[in-house]
């Protein structure tokens, strides 16, 4: 089983703010939806508590919800208490694994060494963040650019979509 994962920061790394999104950016959700779709996506308790009821579980996907609380319950999702065992339950699982947040989970990941590709969508803008995406070696990774956006009526700000792909 292949571990990626998947994340928008902007200029600053910051990838939420008070438990929410900060940009309103359609394409990038697209990109994000069509990606994960039909595979396992990995989030914090935090991260399943920001999305909106009418979303929750993701749709398409099957859910996993990371938590060291363990009483927690999340309908429709499969709840872990540590990352390791998320990965030892799903190691047979043909599907693609992707971690998508929140900081903690992404810290968790890049500290255990399990993740063999990551899509960094790059938001060409700074808002003032309180959660961020840890610092990673650039060195240890092969990079393409995949998608690049312009600001337009839709986009309130232009992104770029790097593939990161370990060396």
């Amino acid at each position: 089983m292949g571990v990626k994962l998947i994340v928008a920061m902007d200029k600053e790394r910051g990838i939420g703010k008070n438990n929410d999104l900060m940009w309103h950016l359609p394409a990038d959700m697209k990109f994000f939806k069509e990606t994960t779709s039909g595979h396992i996506v990995l989030m914090g308790r935090k991260n399943w508590d920001s999305i909106p009821d009418r979303f929750r579980p993701l749709p398409g996907r099957e859910n996993a919800v990371l938590t060291r609380n363990e009483s927690f319950t999340a309908e429709g999702a499969k709840v872990f208490n540590s990352i390791e065992s998320c990965l030892e339950h799903y190691k047979n699982d043909e599907r693609t694994f992707f971690v998508i947040g929140g900081g903690e989970i992404y810290s968790m990941a890049l500290d255990l060494n399990c993740v063999d590709e990551m899509y960094i969508t790059h938001v060409d803008a700074e808002y003032g963040a309180d959660t961020f995406f840890p610092k990673f070696n650039e060195d240890n990774w092969t990079i393409r650019e995949i998608m690049s956006w312009p600001k337009d009526e839709k986009n309130e700000a232009a992104f770029v979509v790097k593939h990161y792909f370990k060396k």
